[in-house]
């Protein structure tokens, strides 16, 4: 008797995953399910309560989590004192996501604004040192018309412009 094929990329899974690494990160499932809406797709924990694995799903995209392990080295941004990595979360409404983040405990990085590129943009940092961009698409614009938005937008912040 053979053994069904197994898919090498679950279906329900994309190529690129982000995994975050949390101080406290059966607490930071929660603020997720709480600040952008995500579902909680399971989690596996040790007989300490700590997350060994756990995964939530934002729209069609799955994240993975782990507890900060520092001597596996797993270390959380917060330990780290920050992260250049930004998670770009697409969703209906940029203002409406970026209250919702604030009022459920994240930090307001910048308001929701209209950008040149063409979406309305804001972003936040979560409580566990995580920054999140939140966008929703407002205009379609040419690769010509980002970049004269692009040279503008870089003369309005140049010291006395």
């Amino acid at each position: 008797m053979s053994t069904p094929a197994v898919e090498r990329i679950p279906s329900d899974m994309h190529t690129v995953t982000p995994h975050l690494i949390c101080a406290d990160a059966v607490s930071a499932i929660d603020f997720y399910v709480k600040a952008f809406g995500a579902t909680d797709a399971g989690k596996m924990l040790a007989p300490n309560g700590k997350l060994i694995h756990g995964m939530i799903r934002i729209g069609d995209s799955a994240i993975m989590l782990g507890e900060e392990t520092p001597e596996w080295g797993a270390l959380g941004p917060l330990t780290l004192k920050g992260s250049p990595v930004t998670l770009h979360l697409y969703v209906q409404d940029a203002d409406a996501a970026f209250q919702r983040a604030v009022d459920a405990g994240a930090t307001a990085v910048m308001p929701p604004a209209d950008m040149f590129w063409g979406d309305r943009y804001g972003m936040v940092k979560d409580p566990y040192g995580h920054s999140w961009s939140l966008a929703h698409h407002v205009r379609d614009m040419s690769l010509e018309e980002m970049q004269a938005g692009a040279v503008a937008a870089e003369s309005c912040n140049k010291p006395g412009a």
